[in-house]
């Protein structure tokens, strides 16, 4: 099968938003200035407070007139894709949910499909405007550690496209969007009938005029999922770091990549690239977070620095690798490079990736604690023998999945 490879724009207009304080006000105002269309895809949406206001400047579109569309997962959304379906129905939205998760005793069934999720964030108005990140619909201090002083928001990131790189965000949505169609119709003749009304309206879209900005920058879609694009982003990563000359800064959520990162990661630290990630240092989910802490000892000899990120959730999933930048949904773990269909923005733009670079060192120097050999000595039997159980399980979880050999 050939290898798809990234598709690169030039003249992009591309904004970093941190946390979900910067990204909900921008997505709602996008929305409220939206005159045609809305489309949105989340691997969570809760009915918190973040949700409903959501929700509520989506009915407002509906009220306008304006097309509505909401693709769902259905592992994510488990407990809430109900009510969602209902609400957005009522309110004139359509809604769509990935892989529905079954209900009942059937929901116990083994079945390494469901492992495929729809674990991209993105959402595009009026065909023009794109958010792409690791932000899901939930509010920011929801379920997040509290050490007596007030809870902590998530650290994660989204960013605010405008420019050529949107026309193939949106034309991924709608490829989407039209395979969860086909499981929803069993009129062939009525998914014909859409799927040639699709073309057309592909053809006149990609016939106007998309802005380009001056000066602008250069920017590519990067998918992941299980056809033509399954080692797209693992493929841009090792591309990128190959070539890295003096930078190499990664946050991850799930950190647990497979031989050949690791590889390239050593290679670079031994070439003289400085080379940092930042991780999770409060457990969210026991099996990543101690599979990942067993890998320590040898990314440290290797002279790869380690970051833990203490002051709440770390959510990110973005990188720095000297002048370009990377934004997105993708760990570096074989949940996101083996199973979900994730999307990333990469941005060759040195300004970009300074500023990004800049909010990652800001959380270093105020929130982490730098994990070290000796620091890893003093973490007793018991601990070590736990991280390392951890890393034999998500080893067999790899191995199910027929990939045991990149891990």
């Amino acid at each position: 099968m050939a290898r798809s490879k990234p598709h690169w724009h030039d003249g992009n207009q591309i904004e970093l938003l941190q946390n979900g304080e910067q990204f909900f006000p921008a997505l709602c105002a996008a929305i409220d200035a939206a005159r045609s269309s809305v489309h949105l895809e989340t691997y969570i949406f809760e009915l918190d407070r973040t949700g409903l206001k959501v929700l509520d400047h989506l009915r407002g579109a509906c009220e306008r007139g304006l097309k509505v569309r909401v693709a769902l997962d259905g592992f994510g959304c488990f407990a809430t894709a109900p009510e969602l379906t209902r609400r957005l129905s009522e309110m004139g939205a359509i809604c769509r949910v990935y892989r529905p998760e079954p209900r009942g005793v059937s929901r116990y069934r083994i079945d390494p499909a469901r492992l495929r999720r729809l674990h991209r964030k993105t959402a595009v108005i009026d065909s023009r405007l794109a958010f792409v990140g690791g932000i899901n619909i939930i509010d920011d201090l929801k379920d997040v550690p509290n050490d007596g002083v007030g809870p902590r928001p998530r650290f994660d990131f989204s960013v605010r496209v405008r420019g050529p790189v949107v026309l193939d965000i949106d034309h991924a949505q709608d490829v989407l969007w039209l395979r969860l169609a086909r499981h929803t119709r069993h009129d062939v003749h009525h998914t014909y009938q859409r799927v040639r009304d699709w073309f057309s309206r592909r053809r006149a879209l990609r016939s106007r005029t998309i802005p380009r900005f001056q000066p602008g920058m250069r920017a590519a879609l990067l998918l992941r999922d299980n056809i033509r694009h399954r080692q797209t982003i693992e493929n841009a990563y090792l591309r990128a770091m190959e070539g890295a000359s003096k930078e190499i800064l990664v946050a991850n959520a799930y950190f647990f990549p497979g031989h050949r990162l690791r590889q390239v990661l050593a290679r670079a630290a031994a070439r003289g690239v400085r080379v940092r990630l930042l991780l999770q240092g409060r457990q969210e989910y026991f099996l990543q977070f101690r599979a990942t802490r067993s890998m320590h000892h040898e990314l440290l000899k290797e002279g790869i620095e380690i970051y833990e990120y203490m002051a709440s959730y770390l959510h990110a999933k973005v990188a720095v690798v000297d002048s370009s930048a990377t934004v997105g949904s993708s760990n570096l773990d074989p949940f996101s490079l083996l199973l979900a269909r994730e999307a990333n923005i990469v941005v060759h733009d040195a300004a970009f990736a300074a500023t990004l670079q800049a909010a990652l060192e800001a959380e270093i120097d105020a929130n982490t604690t730098c994990v070290t050999l000796q620091s890893l000595q003093r973490r007793g039997w018991v601990e070590r023998t736990i991280d390392a159980f951890a890393y034999f399980l998500l080893r067999v979880g790899v191995a199910l999945t027929g990939e045991s050999s990149r891990y």
